[in-house]
């Protein structure tokens, strides 16, 4: 069923309009390292929970297709964050992502993923690395060093991730976990000759860590004492990061003309969305282009035992963590039931940890087989891990809730479950990875229900 449009009243569109203009002024910085786990997210979350404390009203967002970081965000700012991606989004709705979502805002912070130029052989600019962000936004880096184990060998480091691109400005460096006093005098020493502020001093503090699972951290939601570390965070910003000097490097973004932009299609007028700590992985732009394409999303709860609600037309299990809820959801005996009773009629999607659950068993990391909804014929295993993480481009191979067929979207895959039985469902799209080579058909499709792990972030131009 295709939504009608939800009409605006012209005191709506001026309102907008005025948001998108001012957005064009916020002021924002990147905050990049050299190497995943030099402390990004650290310094991240110290910053906008420090901010936050000021009054400042900070918005938070993350490059890439990362699920879990952006929930940390909006824990700490209040606000909630998005994605930015330069491989899977177009340019023009990554501007349009940041005129919607920072309009509202006194300062923008943008995290990085892995490191500063990590990406994938692609297009000039589209590599999906957070390089790619910082130089067609104009917006400077934060880089974080973490200067553990060496001292005046960070300077070198920092020079050369200065000048490996000069459309990429390097604002100013953070050093993460110092060793002592001395340490810091032969660090900052010989940072100093290269004409770069360094804007924090980071002392070495393991219990600054938070836990991580094998997707990433420990969701924000699952942490009963996150208002606690963050209220820790703040504090440490506040003794050893120089806030002013921070404020003082933010730029606004370079954006481009507002133009229209392609969203995902929502799935129908009203959607079940199963919403939990089994399936949480839903990126924002998504429901809100859903939103604004007219439609509204009812959210439900499997592991509550609850069935999506009746009064919906389509439903979507997204990704998450069923393999850790695998004996709650087999015991969920009203939720599959009722499933099964609005499959019957209507579309059902599963993506990624939904598209596990939408098959016939699923085992976990002990080998315990569950049942599961049996609506595709596949069986997935975490006991049998292997790592699928990549960015893909999906052509559908039929019209199905991601779209019609023949249509191009791109996204990621990103798991460690694997398939024991692909069963013998229809396949719902052919996949090439990031370079364009391709992987096969992939997913399946049979009646009104479909599901694939490939997490869809936006159509091909």
């Amino acid at each position: 069923m295709t939504p009608t449009i939800a009409a605006a009243s012209a005191e709506d569109w001026r309102e907008r309009i005025e948001h998108k203009a001012r957005a064009m002024t916020v002021p924002g910085l990147i905050i990049a390292a050299p190497r995943s786990g030099a402390g990004k997210t650290t310094v991240t979350l110290a910053l906008l929970a420090a901010f936050k404390r000021r009054g400042t009203g900070v918005q938070a967002a993350k490059v890439g297709p990362d699920y879990i970081d952006p929930r940390f965000h909006e824990a700490a700012t209040g606000r909630p964050s998005f994605n930015l991606d330069s491989w899977a989004m177009e340019p023009a709705l990554v501007d349009a992502l940041l005129r919607e979502n920072a309009a509202q805002a006194d300062l923008l912070v943008i995290e990085g993923a892995m490191g500063l130029f990590d990406g994938i052989p692609s297009a000039p600019g589209r590599s999906g690395a957070t390089a790619d962000l910082a130089a067609r936004l104009g917006l400077p880096v934060l880089l974080v060093i973490d200067v553990a184990g060496q001292s005046q060998s960070a300077a070198a480091a920092v020079r050369g991730f200065a000048s490996h691109d000069p459309a990429v400005r390097i604002g100013g460096v953070v050093l993460n976990r110092l060793g002592s006093e001395r340490h810091r005098k032969f660090v900052t020493d010989a940072i100093a000759a290269l004409d770069l502020p360094v804007l924090g001093v980071i002392p070495r503090d393991a219990s600054l860590a938070l836990p991580e699972r094998h997707l990433g951290l420990v969701q924000a939601g699952e942490h009963g004492d996150l208002s606690v570390r963050l209220t820790r965070l703040a504090e440490l910003a506040e003794r050893h990061i120089d806030l002013d000097g921070i404020e003082a490097l933010a730029a606004p973004p370079r954006l481009s003309p507002a133009q229209p932009i392609a969203a995902l299609t929502p799935p129908g007028q009203r959607i079940a969305l199963a919403r939990d700590e089994a399936f949480s992985f839903v990126y924002p732009h998504v429901l809100d282009g859903w939103r604004q394409a007219g439609a509204e999303i009812a959210t439900f709860s499997p592991l509550a035992g609850a069935p999506p609600p009746e009064d919906c037309d389509s439903c979507w299990l997204p990704g998450g963590y069923p393999e850790l809820h695998a004996g709650r959801l087999a015991a969920a005996e009203r939720f599959r039931s009722g499933l099964a009773r609005f499959a019957e009629t209507r579309p059902v999607h599963g993506e990624c940890g939904g598209y596990m659950v939408l098959g016939e068993r699923l085992e976990d990391a002990d080998g315990a087989s569950h049942r599961m909804a049996g609506l595709l014929g596949h069986a997935t295993s975490f006991s049998q891990r292997k790592l699928h993480l990549g960015y893909r481009e999906a052509r559908l191979l039929s019209d199905s809730p991601l779209g019609k067929a023949g249509a191009r979207l791109r996204g990621h895959e990103f798991h460690y479950a694997a398939l024991v039985d692909a069963g013998g469902d229809q396949p719902l799209v052919a996949l090439v990875d990031g370079a364009g080579a391709a992987l096969g058909a992939s997913g399946g499709q049979r009646g009104h229900v479909t599901g694939t792990f490939f997490h869809a972030i936006a159509p091909c131009a």
